[in-house]
């Protein structure tokens, strides 16, 4: 028998319900009015080059929204009236108001390494 230093996994304490890994997966579909959808559509088809980044970014709008409790169009309205050039930190930071911590989207964490790895890596 060889000798290792990784322990056996216990089978039958795994979670057997796969949600618990995609817990915004299996979310039941999110319904707003034609009215709301063409208002955050039209808004980004303004604003973006294509047709699919605006419908990706209206329907991640539309989806962080409700499940922050805030009306889509009350959203829209906060976009539209920020300064030129501030969409892109705004719409960052809100979208990340969804996610989790370790999929934050458009920020650079710089880990601090630890000072005995950092010693014996020639720079």
């Amino acid at each position: 028998m060889a000798i290792t230093n990784i322990s056996t996994v216990n089978l039958d304490n795994l979670p057997t319900d796969t949600r618990a890994y995609f817990n915004n997966f299996y979310q039941p579909a999110l319904t707003v009015s034609q009215n709301i959808d063409d208002a955050i559509l039209g808004y980004f088809e303004q604003i973006t080059d294509t047709k699919e980044s605006a419908r990706a970014l209206a329907g991640a709008v539309v989806a962080t929204s409700i499940a922050q409790g805030i009306n889509p169009m009350i959203t829209l309205d906060n976009f539209k009236s920020l300064p030129a050039g501030e969409l892109n930190n705004y719409l960052t930071t809100f979208l990340n108001f969804n996610r989790v911590g370790t999929s934050y989207l458009g920020i650079n964490t710089s880990p601090t390494p630890n000072k005995y790895v950092a010693r014996s890596i020639i720079p």
